[in-house]
């Protein structure tokens, strides 16, 4: 982890950016306030809903019945 202080970040932003591609960047404010820079990839856009499918023969009626009984046990 690499930590810099304000000016030196200020100074030097576009390197610390590449930087923080490849590990843990932090900047350390005079009064003890720290903030790390994190880069965000691709990914981190989408809906953690947006999930990919899987094939299987079993229907929507099957899972639904599978899901009641398992409801039903606890």
């Amino acid at each position: 982890m690499r930590v810099f202080n304000y000016s030196e970040a200020r100074q030097n932003f576009a390197s610390i950016l590449n930087m923080a591609t490849e590990e843990d960047v932090v900047i350390a404010k005079k009064d003890g306030t720290k903030f790390k820079i994190v880069p965000l990839t691709k990914n981190e856009n989408k809906s953690p809903f947006d999930v990919p499918g899987i094939k299987s023969n079993i229907t929507t009626k099957e899972i639904l019945e599978i899901m009641k009984e398992a409801r039903e046990t606890f």
